[in-house]
């Protein structure tokens, strides 16, 4: 007798197994174009910003961490050090080694941190079973997408930390020890502020512990700066934190924060006036009804849910900061919602809106970076990642009403133990 012909799932699942056999080779090929771009491309080592972090940090044998600029790529923007004093400290090894020798394992290495990104965002999602060869394969096949992703693809491009910060911050919440978690947090918020929201997720997860030691930790990396770099430390605390001008063009549409957002739109900054401060209190109540919605155990979309909020409020989140997507879809894609066709669509959308690269395209309209007004439908398009962000909210919300969800039956994801 013949076979009996496959049913459309077996059909679907075969392609899917053949497509994840293929994945190493998928990534392979990835990360092999992107290095050729290295190599090969006039721009490919600019890494502008890694110049900051090297060069920047060798300004503390002077003590003028703060005067420095780099502008030898960037004539229209002199790059200053804008981060913590502890950042100098932590990066300054760095400049004992050829730049070059640096450029090029920081790339391999970022890539390699998406992908342990990848990995643990699934392991919030299914747990132990995370670890199966399948799932490897499905991290790879991530990886091999999301370094063509705009966040990524321009971390890629400046030599940026964010991938770092946002592995530092998936490490932390999956510990249950809250000396490891907190400690972890706090480390990374002394290199660059914008990971200390990650301590609303403790707080979120009432994993009371690890929030106060987050900041405990934060606050040693203060402790240590004004001990072993002082002068720079009182310049940056006590004059420099809190200036946004410092940091770039707030209106710049490179700046995809709900700041950023309303004052292309408005055509002036509305720096911390009554509209952002509106803007905040609208995406505070969203992010706490998007965080009610969830399920119990839903430790990955508790964790996105906060970090779009600490992007959506900062003064300045660069699209480069945005990295914080690449989990929002695995969530999308994997999570307790992923056969609703809503979060089909959403992933849809964000992940075409990011591959294209909707910021990147809309700055080869805007005459300067400086300039704030705009034609209206570029200031409406440029606010493309905080729209995205209020509909993943509205979406979550609505679904969590129509139907509160349980951890995943297919393979849940075992909840937090209390905090050792």
């Amino acid at each position: 007798m013949p076979p009996a012909p496959q049913t459309r799932d077996a059909r679907t699942d075969s392609r899917s197994a053949s497509i994840l056999r293929f994945a190493p080779l998928l990534l392979a090929v990835s990360v092999a174009v992107r290095m050729a771009w290295v190599f090969l491309s006039p721009n490919g080592m600019n890494l502008v910003d890694l110049h900051v972090y090297v060069d920047g940090s060798a300004a503390l044998l002077s003590d003028n961490l703060y005067d420095f600029t780099y502008a030898e790529l960037t004539p229209d923007f002199p790059l200053p050090f804008t981060y913590p004093p502890f950042a100098a400290l932590v990066f300054f090894p760095l400049h004992y080694l050829p730049f070059p020798v640096v450029g090029v394992c920081w790339t391999l290495l970022t890539i390699a941190a998406l992908f342990l990104v990848i990995r643990i965002s699934l392991e919030l999602i299914y747990g132990a079973a995370a670890r199966e060869p399948r799932w490897t394969a499905v991290a790879l096949t991530w990886t091999a997408v999301g370094i063509w992703t705009e966040p990524v693809r321009t971390t890629l491009d400046y030599g940026q930390v964010n991938v770092f910060l946002v592995l530092g911050a998936m490490v932390a919440v999956r510990s249950t020890r809250w000396w490891i978690a907190g400690g972890l947090v706090g480390f990374i918020a002394g290199i660059k502020l914008t990971p200390a929201i990650t301590g609303l997720y403790f707080v979120a997860r009432r994993r009371w512990k690890a929030a106060v030691f987050s900041a405990v930790a934060f606050g040693l990396t203060v402790a240590v700066s004004y001990l072993t770099i002082g002068p720079s430390a009182r310049e940056y605390f006590e004059h420099l934190l809190g200036d946004a001008s410092r940091i770039g063009p707030v209106g710049s549409v490179w700046n995809q924060s709900a700041r950023g957002a309303l004052s292309r739109v408005l055509g002036h900054d509305v720096e911390s006036g009554w509209p952002w401060l509106v803007a905040v209190a609208v995406a505070a109540l969203l992010a706490f009804f998007a965080w009610r919605a969830l399920g119990a155990d839903d430790r990955l979309g508790t964790l996105v849910v906060v970090q779009l909020f600490g992007l959506l409020i900062s003064p300045i989140s660069w699209s480069h900061h945005w990295v914080w997507l690449i989990p929002m879809l695995i969530w999308l894609v994997h999570g307790p919602l992923a056969e609703r066709l809503g979060s089909k669509i959403l992933a849809g959308c964000w992940l075409a809106s990011t591959i294209i690269g909707v910021p990147w395209v809309l700055s080869f309209f805007q005459d300067s970076i400086w300039l704030i007004s705009r034609p209206a439908v570029l200031a409406w398009l440029g606010a493309v990642n905080v729209v995205g962000a209020v509909a993943f909210y509205a979406w979550v919300i609505y679904a969590g009403r129509l139907s509160p969800r349980q951890p995943d039956d297919r393979s849940p994801a075992q909840g937090p133990r209390p905090d050792r």
